[in-house]
């Protein structure tokens, strides 16, 4: 049996937000990326949730020195849950998702931050090239959440500077599948 390994969907695969090694892009199947809000946060964040049929890109990272404990602290708001369907020939892959009792609909006292989500296509295209990251937004639901454009002062704690040409490619696709961002009001957040 090898090391136990998780699957990120998001952030995650923006290699610059953590020091996971030996992460590998990989496909799960089964699972649908979905933008949701749960009591346990202020604003919309990345979940997944089961979906026969489909299949999302990620990496796959070893659980650093097999501790769950600091992992599943890092996705507090997250639940565990075993992989049956992955595109490694790994025995254990554990991918996270919110617990259905916890989810709530996003709103806009609830939004998205546009630095989570730049982060996350940056990684989807530096991992998956352009292709990799259309499909992030082809195989995400809840594109209907209000977008807080926070870009000019980042509230995500793990943001990351974009290239002009990744901020081009993400406000290229947010006009195809999402409202347009609005501007932050302090009070809100």
């Amino acid at each position: 049996m090898d090391d136990p390994h998780f699957f990120g969907y998001g952030s995650l695969v923006n290699r610059a937000t953590h020091d996971y090694p030996r992460a590998t892009t990989a496909q799960v199947q089964g699972w649908r990326r979905v933008w949701t809000h749960t009591k346990l946060r202020k604003l919309a964040f990345l979940s997944v949730h089961p979906a026969p049929g489909a299949q999302i890109d990620g990496l796959i990272a070893a659980v650093p020195g097999h501790d769950w404990d600091a992992l599943d602290t890092r996705e507090r708001a997250y639940d565990r849950h075993l992989v049956a369907d992955h595109s490694t020939s790994l025995d254990q892959v554990h991918i996270y998702a919110v617990t259905p009792d916890h989810i709530d609909a996003p709103d806009a006292r609830h939004p998205i931050l546009l630095s989570y989500i730049d982060v996350v296509v940056q990684g989807f295209l530096r991992e998956f090239g352009v292709e990799g990251a259309v499909r992030f937004f082809e195989t995400t639901d809840g594109w209907d959440t209000p977008i807080l454009d926070d870009r000019t002062a980042p509230l995500y704690p793990r943001h990351q500077r974009l290239t002009p040409e990744e901020t081009a490619f993400v406000d290229t696709q947010l006009r195809h599948h999402a409202p347009p961002p609005t501007r932050p009001a302090i009070a809100q957040i």
